[in-house]
């Protein structure tokens, strides 16, 4: 059995995730300032069988709360720093002082290193440290205080102490536009139009919290090791987006989260990957490519590489399904040659946005020539499958420095 402690765990993405963690098996350490909702949550969820649920009614702004989380916890597999806050005000950064600004950014940006030192004795080997920011921590959006500046900041503390923590996985989720409670108060409020935060987002929906929840399984597993120091970023394109013509809206609901696949590898040899995703008998099933092409490119010959790759899903392929593509690690080489890469990293993001409104997806992962390859197959089965509907356009960079991920 394994633990994950979960913050702002009683609403939003933080409650699916005690119901995913809690139906897996895992022991659930969930901590929140709302009783009541905690307290409902904790009565709802099944318990494992050798441990129960520990619920801790915190409030995160106050220091000396937090570093009480040490006493009565258990030692930790995951710790996921979920908690957070929007500014509900809309009056100008200007016009806003230390104090309006103090609670948001004690809880967006001061909390969650304080969860992770109130917590460092109870962290196993190996503990996996997930910080959920936010796509306004990529791209800033006016009018909602120190939201912005909150999350970006959370995104740099994640990679730092990804760095000064190599024995911890440590990463970083970056939902895009979810509904969750706050987005439904912020349209209510006027404050958010959909139509207008649709028409950036390449898939064209928002996303159910339900499938942050999945991320956050994914993220808190040993499998998420090779991206330690890395933004998840699961905002159905909206950070690759760059048009100025609104996106059409998605016109198909997403499939189940928990679909099986039907994965085709291609573009060479696919033995080491034939564990990634098991083969099922089950119907219907979701269907995902793997290509291995760009992998045996130089960077001179990258990008059309990509480009043959893509055009060949796509022949076979009209909607909701997944092309996950491997591509080579960066290295020093010619000038000449250097803008390649970056063109085939674009041509992923641009895809994504031309082939959203069918659902289908494309990403890929850059895989470091020393790593095992057995060690990203966990990786693989969630960026190919049906539980990361909502993650398209991204690179991914693997590390081979991850604990476990070198031959």
């Amino acid at each position: 059995m394994q633990t994950v402690l979960i913050t702002g765990a009683a609403s939003g993405i933080g409650l699916e995730a005690a119901r995913l963690f809690a139906g897996a098996g895992w022991q659930c350490v969930l901590v929140d300032h709302n009783e009541r909702a905690l307290h409902q949550l904790g009565q709802s969820l099944p318990s494992p069988a050798s441990a129960a649920h520990v619920l801790r009614t915190i409030d995160l702004t106050e220091p000396e709360q937090i570093a009480s989380l040490g006493d009565g916890t258990p030692a930790l597999d995951a710790l996921i720093n979920n908690a957070g806050m929007s500014d509900a005000s809309n009056l100008p950064l200007a016009d806003q002082g230390p104090a309006q600004m103090g609670r948001l950014l004690a809880l967006n940006l001061a909390a969650p290193a304080a969860v992770v030192d109130a917590c460092a004795a109870l962290l196993k080997p190996g503990a996996r440290i997930v910080n959920v920011s936010s796509g306004a921590g990529l791209h800033a959006i006016p009018w909602r205080g120190a939201y912005s500046p909150s999350k970006a900041g959370l995104i740099a503390q994640t990679r730092a102490l990804a760095q000064a923590r190599p024995d911890w996985c440590v990463t970083v989720l970056a939902p895009g536009f979810v509904r969750t409670e706050l987005v439904d108060g912020l349209i209510q409020a006027g404050r958010l139009k959909p139509e207008g935060a649709l028409g950036k987002i390449p898939l064209g929906r928002m996303a159910a919290p339900e499938e942050m929840a999945q991320a956050l399984l994914f993220l808190a597993s040993p499998g998420a090791a090779p991206l330690s120091g890395q933004i998840l970023a699961l905002n159905g394109g909206s950070s690759v987006y760059g048009g100025s013509q609104p996106l059409p809206p998605a016109t198909l609901q997403p499939l189940p989260l928990d679909m099986p696949v039907q994965l085709e590898v291609c573009g060479g040899d696919g033995t080491p990957w034939e564990g990634a995703l098991p083969s099922s008998a089950a119907q219907p099933r979701y269907a995902a490519c793997l290509d291995l092409s760009p992998l045996q490119r130089e960077a001179a010959g990258l990008l059309q590489a990509v480009h043959a790759a893509a055009a060949r899903f796509a022949a076979r392929h009209a909607q909701q399904a997944s092309l996950t593509l491997l591509l080579p690690p960066h290295a020093p080489g010619r000038w000449q040659d250097a803008g390649d890469g970056a063109a085939a990293r674009m041509l992923v993001s641009t895809l994504a946005c031309e082939w959203g409104s069918r659902a289908l997806r494309i990403n890929a992962i850059e895989v470091p020539a020393a790593i095992d390859r057995s060690s990203l197959h966990p990786l693989l089965r969630y960026v190919c499958g049906s539980a990361a509907q909502y993650l398209t356009g991204q690179t991914l960079v693997c590390s081979a420095a991850a604990p476990g991920a070198l031959r």
